[in-house]
């Protein structure tokens, strides 16, 4: 064989294994490889800053209607006797609840008592009557007070957030409460009692301006101006969950304990 036609043989058989590697002489030509011609940014638009857009119209959308603020109620003074306050609350129309009332439930008790018990508002029958927790879960008030408090029910006094009865005993209403709770808090300051016992969800939240659950609300320390305040289940939900009196029997010691009187009381405390 041709010794110079072998040498380019392997040469080109080299270069085609090795590439870059041999010596440029060895290698063998390569067809161009094409380049994008460089055009200038501002012969291409898309390489020009985009215009700006025209903003998309925001769908319209209806207002809601504004909730009516309750008119503000007018200043009130109020006197620093029980008797006084109660024949100013007796011709009270402060809210819409005077509308249906029977009569007004003011409160009763004694002015001096040691223990007050603060509901929510009148039923039925304290419509009727005009007396604070004389129902069904009234009698059941009754009997926490006599056995387990170990007092007559005459030794203690006993009044609702709102003196009026809202219709179907439905939960009074904010503007309702803000009409009435200045009574509630003169009779407080007019009783001073030891200890405050808030009956139910409804009284504890409006008396303390909480929104903590009654689980909550009963393992906590409260006080109202300086006076504790005891939060237990009110006597209608015993009623319906009787379960829960065991609750309230504990709640009750903790008013004793605060009364510096025993957990139990004697059995004929309250006669």
């Amino acid at each position: 064989m041709d010794v110079h036609r072998s040498l380019l043989h392997w040469l080109k058989h080299a270069a085609d294994a090795y590439g870059d590697d041999l010596p440029v002489a060895a290698r063998t030509p390569r067809a161009p490889v094409a380049r994008a011609a460089v055009v200038p940014a501002a012969v291409v638009p898309e390489l020009v800053a985009p215009a700006p857009r025209k903003p998309v119209p925001t769908p319209a959308v209806a207002a809601s209607p504004a909730v009516p603020t309750p008119p503000a109620l007018p200043p009130i003074e109020l006197p620093d006797g029980l008797d006084e306050l109660r024949d100013l609350v007796l011709s009270c129309r402060r809210c819409r609840l005077h509308e249906g009332r029977t009569t007004v439930v003011f409160g009763e008790g004694d002015p001096r008592a040691r223990v007050m018990f603060v509901g929510e508002a009148p039923g039925a029958r304290e419509d009727e009557t005009g007396r604070p927790f004389v129902g069904a879960a009234g009698q059941l008030l009754t009997k926490i007070i006599e056995k387990a408090v170990g007092v007559p029910r005459a030794s203690v006094y006993i009044a609702n957030v709102n003196k009026c009865r809202p219709p179907n005993n439905r939960n009074p209403e904010p503007d309702e409460v803000a009409a009435c709770l200045p009574y509630l808090r003169q009779q407080i300051r007019a009783i001073r009692p030891a200890v405050i016992v808030a009956l139910g969800r409804v009284a504890a939240h409006n008396l303390l301006g909480t929104t903590l659950s009654m689980s909550q609300l009963r393992t906590m320390d409260l006080s109202y101006e300086g006076i504790p305040v005891v939060a237990t289940w009110h006597p209608a939900y015993l009623l319906r969950q009787p379960e829960a009196k065991r609750d309230t029997w504990e709640d009750i010691k903790r008013v004793n304990r605060l009364l510096g009187r025993p957990e139990i009381p004697p059995s004929n405390a309250a006669r």
